[in-house]
């Protein structure tokens, strides 16, 4: 059952169309394995875009080795109606991400984990990110919800980032959402 979700969700980006997940994996493990002495942020987000007839979910995925570059791809969820409850589109922003970050299993994690563990002593370094849409700022309606979907992030072991560091959602996920 869970194999078979897994299998039915797809990613792409710019060059690539109808990727699997184990081909995104594959495509970060290539993208560190290039240099892997470098410092790598795994980085997950979503944004929304309501429209009058359906609600656009896109969900980025980045891996990012600081100062060098990118790999980046995302997955579109269309939900077939105007979604307008503030508080529904950013719960629903986070549970679309922890289900991405939810298919790099502790294996999978490992596996990239090792690609830069030999290489600590050199000041390589890998870390995890949930980038969340929302801003802290006292005129910022998504400011509520902050403790909330950090807390979720964190329940996940992964570090929550908000705007203005929360880019993969804000900026990334968002050009993919118009």
């Amino acid at each position: 059952m869970v194999k078979d979700y897994v299998s039915n969700i797809t990613f792409q980006n710019l060059s690539q169309k109808n990727m699997t997940f184990e081909m995104v994996f594959r495509n970060i493990e290539q993208f560190m394995e290039k240099d892997p002495t470098g410092n790598f942020r795994l980085m997950f987000g979503t944004d929304s875009q309501a429209f009058s007839r359906e609600t656009r979910f896109i969900t980025g995925i980045v891996i990012q080795q600081e100062r060098k570059g990118v790999w980046a791809c995302f997955r579109k969820v269309i939900i077939p109606r105007k979604m307008t409850n503030l508080y529904e589109r950013i719960s629903y922003e986070t549970t679309l991400t922890e289900e991405v970050v939810a298919l790099f299993t502790d294996q999978k994690k490992n596996a990239l984990i090792d690609i830069v563990l030999p290489h600590i002593y050199k000041g390589a370094s890998f870390s995890i990110e949930g980038h969340i849409d929302i801003g802290s700022g006292t005129r910022n309606k998504t400011s509520i919800f902050v403790k909330e979907m950090i807390s979720r992030m964190n329940t996940l072991g992964i570090k929550a980032k908000i705007k203005p560091d929360s880019f993969v959602a804000s900026s990334y996920a968002n050009r993919f959402t118009k």
